[in-house]
């Protein structure tokens, strides 16, 4: 087997060149193609002039992991191209270096990391703590607000690297801390400087560059303080308050039904373009959220789970949902066009559930016109749905329009003696028995429906059809 295409990936240290060590020193003499992540480091300068920065991309990138996911494919295809590539790093390769993560998961070529001094030992040494002993948690600042959130410290906050990101960083504290912060910069430089600040003059003193961090030792309240406060509110509630006390997850469901409901009702009301009914939007996702808060209440009582067993939960699906973004899928970091990411979306949720179907999981309690939706959202991923199956009658325009049809429909049915309703229900049955007899053929011939071609998915669905099956 042909051996793959090779990245190395270094450490440059923490400051001066010095700090970079002798192992890093002849593999960036052993390789002809060196690439750097950014020239904006003092040890960039033992690359030698032919190397080649991504300072560019941050320039024409909006989002930080925009960048970081460019930069990867870059390196992959200069890997391919070369075979044999050096790619160096600021500090440590191992800390807060978001392209080596991205690296190391992906497949199409291979990785070998080697480690350098990293700027928090310099920090350690300047502030005279263990970490270790003090329980210091590292932060980029520029995820501070959702990285410290319900922490209260000692915290390490690192790549202040502008003075927008100190103004956000200061302005997710809701309790300015009591005891004076230190900030770090240029630590292994010659200009190397650490001052003690009261927190309010963070922003007057300190002028940040991509060598800037601080250290803050306690703060008065947990970031996020404000989410803190209302889930020990309704913890307190569910003590104290009679009728709070006495309810379950059956007994609310009314209530999350008729919260759920008057957000929509806020969401119809509200005018995208002026902004106006934000205030009644805000108020109506406050109830909304006081009720899921009050079901993990409910669920922690009992043992079951807590507020932050929901989040983490739903923090890493989503990250599963979304391999193109937060994994190296496939051996490339690559970005999906929305129909793609819907589809992909599908797929890993049916493999997650372990489901036979991806019309599994629709709860059949929703209204039908709204069943019937979902139906339709989820079978379009596999590409079943024939054109004449929506599209042989004349199409509104607009939602007045469809309004007006389906308003004409339920009049007709009612007038006729037909449940609308249960018309409607006994058609989404007989459609979803359709899609999963398709997929139940599929499985038994070994087809991949989410793959297939469209001769093979007609050739499918032709013979449930010949089974006396009408669509």
């Amino acid at each position: 087997m042909k051996p793959l295409p090779k990245v190395t990936v270094i450490g440059l240290g923490p400051g001066e060149p010095s700090f970079c060590s002798t192992k890093n020193l002849e593999l960036i003499e052993e390789h002809e193609f060196r690439y750097v992540r950014t020239t904006r480091h003092p040890s960039s300068c033992l690359l030698g002039p032919d190397v080649v920065s991504f300072d560019h991309i941050y320039e024409s990138s909006d989002y930080f992991e925009e960048v970081y996911v460019t930069i990867v494919e870059e390196l992959i295809a200069a890997a391919k191209k070369n075979r044999n590539i050096l790619y160096a790093v600021p500090g440590s390769p191992f800390l807060a270096e978001r392209t080596v993560q991205l690296l190391t998961e992906q497949t199409e070529v291979e990785v070998e990391v080697f480690p350098c001094l990293s700027f928090v030992d310099l920090a350690w040494r300047c502030l005279k703590i263990d970490p270790m002993e003090s329980g210091v948690r590292i932060v980029d600042a520029h995820r501070f607000a959702t990285e410290a959130a319900g922490d209260r410290g000692p915290l390490l906050v690192t790549q202040i690297d502008s003075r927008e990101i100190l103004a956000d960083i200061v302005a997710a504290v809701d309790s300015p801390p009591m005891q004076s912060v230190t900030v770090l910069q240029r630590l292994g430089l010659e200009d190397e400087k650490m001052q003690e600040l009261q927190w309010e003059d963070l922003i007057e003193k300190v002028e940040p560059d991509h060598l800037t961090s601080c250290f803050i030792p306690h703060l008065e309240s947990p970031i996020a303080s404000e989410l803190q406060k209302f889930v020990d509110l309704v913890a307190v509630l569910r003590i104290q308050c009679p009728w709070d006390s006495e309810q379950t997850h059956s007994s609310l469901t009314s209530h999350l039904l008729e919260e759920t409901y008057e957000v929509l009702e806020a969401i119809e009301n509200f005018n995208e373009e002026t902004g106006e009914g934000s205030e009644d939007l805000e108020e109506e996702l406050g109830d909304l959220l006081f009720q899921i808060v009050f079901h993990s209440r409910i669920a922690a009582d009992d043992a079951r789970f807590d507020l932050a067993d929901v989040t983490k939960g739903i923090h890493e699906k989503l990250r599963r949902r979304h391999p193109r973004i937060f994994t190296s899928e496939q051996g490339s970091p690559l970005r999906d066009d929305p129909d793609s990411a819907h589809k992909r979306w599908e797929e890993l949720k049916k493999e997650e559930k372990k489901r036979s179907s991806v019309l599994d999981g629709i709860p059949d309690t929703l209204p039908a016109l709204a069943y019937a939706q979902k139906v339709f959202e989820k079978s379009k991923t596999l590409d079943l749905l024939d054109e004449k199956t929506y599209n042989e009658r004349p199409l509104p325009e607009t939602d007045e329009e469809l309004g007006n049809i389906l308003l004409d429909l339920v009049f007709w049915a009612a007038k006729n003696n037909f449940e609308a309703e249960r018309a409607l229900r006994i058609a989404n049955s007989r459609f979803v028995a359709f899609i999963k007899n398709i997929e139940a053929l599929a499985e038994t011939r070994d087809v991949d429906l989410f793959s297939a071609d469209s001769h093979a998915k007609k050739e499918l669905k032709a013979e449930i059809r010949n089974r006396d099956f009408t669509d």
